[in-house]
């Protein structure tokens, strides 16, 4: 497939420019560039997803209109997006073959076929998944490695990788390398974006570089240095991001004894200080996000006891955390983060009722003065307060989520996963936000798959495996080995 001129607009602001891009038969080809730069805008210009403004699309040589992702389908083009997309109440079976399963009204279904299709993918795939399940209630690791199915199932030449390691754990992304590599040799396409520049080294034969909606240039990776990539990206040379701030250490903010949730969790206890980052590390799956989601009351714990502020409470729902001065930033940003359809503004002030509307009656001025210094504290991309959040790019949500938490000045934070799918130079800004936030005192739990984060930024790190507590490691002492030693189950140990 080649790209010329490829252009898009939402609005009056252009976020692609005049892109030309030619994609080889048989090649993995690298697209990078930081959150905002244009890679996703331009994936979905080849699926179908959106339409150019202006530009042109070929394919062996003849000029072809993708207008919907049904024909990208058509003429052979997948995507796996960056946050899964799936029919939530169908099974895992019917959303692994949705979309190539033909017939009319009377045709019956192929049920045992497509059973059977869907288990020889998730096996492939090395997943133990019930493939009659409902996709509702899937990690989000599981969700993403179900949109790979769905794309090998297709049989696609082209398929468009968008941070598609991102949740995945490191024997997963192991088992996708091997499958992207058996899909380059049998003579499909694969553009992969990623923003882990050794997934990119490892697996990419050449790597297009984007920045603010332009195409810098493509190079042969072998070409080019990690350093050369990221001054391409950025405009400028990456100071050393990753670190801790000195903070002073004060009282203890939140505790948590003996909280249990059967299925999920078991007798976890910690504290978390004042101007305090504690780390939450473990392999997808150890029941972080279960602990944190038990916290914010969005599914309590049936036992033990929290306490804020050295106060017990007792939490059946997020609006009581709220009021108490805890927030939290989830993992899955597309679901449980953002109010897709609305505007920006909307979804920085959601959390703030008593703020925009003092007598119950939403104050616009209020609203807009409050939500232009988010954007501004922040530094928030975007074309106005009433763009539709969506099209914001990852990064950027992930930051519209955190101003909608700090609008409501909480002592306690509490965040999932803040940085994944998003780039190098979004990260530096997210970790010297977090660094200031604990450097204001307040407290912090830190949920996060990549160590080197956590090493870097955390002053204790705590580890689960298999629903329980495993590690509590000092920052002085912690390495990656100790994080992953504690984070494998005792049973794999064994093994």
């Amino acid at each position: 497939m080649s790209a010329r001129g490829i252009s898009k607009k939402f609005g009056v602001v252009e976020v692609l420019t005049d892109v030309d891009l030619d994609l080889k038969k048989g090649e993995i080809h690298a697209l990078v560039g930081e959150n905002g730069a244009g890679k996703s805008t331009f994936a979905k210009i080849l699926a179908g997803v959106y339409r150019p403004t202006r530009g042109m699309l070929e394919m062996s040589g003849a000029q072809v209109d993708v207008s919907s992702p049904i024909i990208a389908n058509n003429l052979g083009i997948a995507l796996i997006h960056q946050e899964p997309i799936s029919f939530p109440d169908l099974s895992v079976a019917e959303n692994i073959v949705m979309g190539r399963k033909g017939g009319g009204l009377m045709t019956r279904v192929p049920w045992s076929g497509m059973l059977g299709e869907a288990r020889s993918y998730m096996e492939l795939l090395g997943m133990s998944i019930d493939v009659t399940r409902p996709m509702r209630g899937l990690s989000i690791a599981d969700q993403q490695m179900v949109e790979i199915a769905r794309a090998l199932a297709s049989d696609s030449q082209l398929i468009i990788m968008d941070e598609p390691t991102a949740p995945l754990t490191p024997r997963e992304v192991e088992t996708l390398f091997i499958i992207v590599n058996r899909l380059r040799d049998e003579g499909r396409t694969i553009i992969f974006i990623s923003h882990r520049l050794e997934e990119v080294r490892i697996l990419c034969s050449r790597v297009t570089i984007f920045r603010d909606g332009n195409k810098i240039s493509t190079h042969h990776i072998n070409d080019v240095s990690n350093s050369d990539i990221i001054r391409l990206m950025i405009g400028r040379q990456l100071q050393k991001y990753m670190r801790k701030k000195g903070t002073t250490i004060g009282d203890v903010a939140l505790e948590v004894e003996r909280l249990t949730l059967p299925g999920a969790f078991k007798d976890i206890s910690f504290k978390v200080r004042k101007g305090e980052i504690v780390g939450l590390g473990g392999l997808v799956g150890a029941g972080r996000s279960d602990v944190a989601c038990a916290l914010f009351g969005v599914a309590p714990a049936q036992t033990g006891t929290i306490s804020i502020n050295g106060k017990k409470v007792n939490i059946s729902q997020p609006s009581d955390v709220i009021k108490l001065g805890l927030a939290f930033v989830p993992e899955d940003r597309a679901v449980a983060g953002i109010f897709g359809t609305l505007p920006v503004m909307y979804n920085i002030t959601a959390a703030i009722p008593s703020k925009i509307a003092p007598r119950g009656i939403i104050r616009r001025m209020i609203e807009t003065a409050l939500s232009k210094k988010s954007v501004a504290d922040l530094s928030i991309r975007l074309a106005s307060l009433n763009q539709p959040i969506v099209e914001l790019s990852g990064g950027n949500q992930q930051k519209v989520i955190l101003a909608r938490w700090l609008q409501t000045d909480p002592q306690v934070l509490i965040l999932d996963e803040p940085t994944r799918g998003i780039d190098i130079g979004v990260k530096e800004e997210f970790y010297d936000m977090i660094g200031m936030l604990a450097a204001d005192g307040r407290a912090i739990l830190l949920i996060s798959s990549e160590l080197p984060e956590l090493l870097s930024l955390c002053d204790r790190i705590l580890v689960m495996s298999e629903g329980q507590l495993t590690a509590e490691i000092s920052r002085a002492d912690a390495t990656q080995e100790k994080i992953m030693q504690a984070a494998v189950p005792r049973s794999r140990v064994a093994a």
